[in-house]
């Protein structure tokens, strides 16, 4: 009888109702593979969109979801000699996380600074990533300059706080409850708005005695997207980060030459597979802000194996605050 593990699989784009704990066969590991004992699987909403059809990513069912998790190496195939059998390691791809064990190819797992602990690390890297590939690679945000970061309380929104926070910006952020607006203040944003004020936009600028910020960070979309437009100064850079809200806004393009602000896409995934010189600083980047500590992320959820579509339902009803993670039985 062949070896096996559960995982969490999404049986049809239905949402979080479709998944349903499968065993699945281990399968022979290929030369420069490792395989990783999962301890713990951050949940990206993307996660959630996936098990709609809703993200540009579209596998089909049946697929394990999951973007990023952390666990400790239990076998290496041929070739692999950056690691050792026992190190701890965060790892992820385009999905299988959701699982007990993540076969990847050894260049896909990073390890696992002492400055996280598996349910952290397990939350960082993709986070992490989009908030630096945003506002570091796409707006270059310097020192003293100010930020509005939209969705503030969510997983790439308060990794954008933080590493604004760390980069000497002055932050603004979203948040539409008293317990969202807390957890935003203790990751460091000098100001909390809410994203239901009328007057969000004369608010804003007035934290900036007028001038408006110099990057909006938006992974929310909808008819918040147009009114941070109105927030932003002259020659800002707007970062396209995502649709959380699920609706794609329209920019008018003649607001854009009037300001002469710039509309930037984040693809923190696709962009340094697509540059290898882009890829070689983010990776050194993320490296040295994981050794420490920068942007660890606030848990509000955690959930084991067995409670998948329930965490998914967490994200979808806008429960979660900073991250929500999977923990896998010991």
């Amino acid at each position: 009888m062949k070896p096996t593990y559960h995982a969490a699989v999404c049986t049809s784009l239905t949402g979080p109702s479709s998944i349903q704990i499968l065993e699945q066969e281990v399968r022979p590991l290929q030369a420069g593979e490792v395989r990783v004992a999962i301890q713990a699987t951050g949940l990206n909403f993307p996660d959630l969109l996936m098990t709609q059809g809703k993200y540009q990513f579209r596998p089909d069912p049946p697929f394990i979801p999951g973007l990023e998790c952390a666990g400790e190496i239990i076998e290496m195939g041929s070739g692999v000699a950056e690691f050792k059998i026992g190190d701890r390691v965060m790892a992820g791809g385009k999905g299988n996380c959701l699982a007990e064990q993540l076969v990847v190819d050894a260049r896909a797992a990073k390890p696992l600074p002492a400055a996280l602990s598996f349910a952290e690390g397990a939350c960082w890297q993709t986070a992490a990533a989009t908030a630096w590939n945003a506002l570091i690679e796409g707006a270059n945000l310097q020192p003293g300059e100010t930020v509005l970061i939209l969705g503030a309380s969510g997983g790439v929104g308060m990794a954008a706080v933080k590493l604004a926070k760390h980069q000497g910006a002055i932050v603004i952020g979203t948040g539409s409850t008293a317990a969202k607006r807390d957890a935003i203040s203790a990751a460091g944003a000098d100001h909390i708005v809410d994203p239901s004020d009328p007057d969000l936009a004369k608010t804003v600028k007035k934290l900036t005695g007028g001038d408006g910020v110099n990057v909006v960070y938006d992974p929310v979309g909808g008819d918040l997207a147009i009114t941070a437009t109105r927030a932003i100064a002259w020659g800002g850079r707007y970062l396209v980060v995502g649709f959380a809200s699920g609706t794609i806004p329209s920019f008018p393009a003649n607001h854009a030459l009037i300001k002469a602000y710039r509309i930037i896409g984040i693809r923190a995934g696709e962009s340094p597979r697509r540059d290898p010189d882009l890829a070689r600083r983010q990776n050194a980047a993320l490296a040295a802000l994981a050794e420490k500590g920068v942007m660890k992320p606030h848990i509000s959820h955690q959930f084991d194996l067995a409670q998948t579509s329930e965490a998914l339902r967490a994200l979808e009803n806008r429960a979660v605050v900073g991250r929500c993670v999977i923990l896998m039985a010991t």
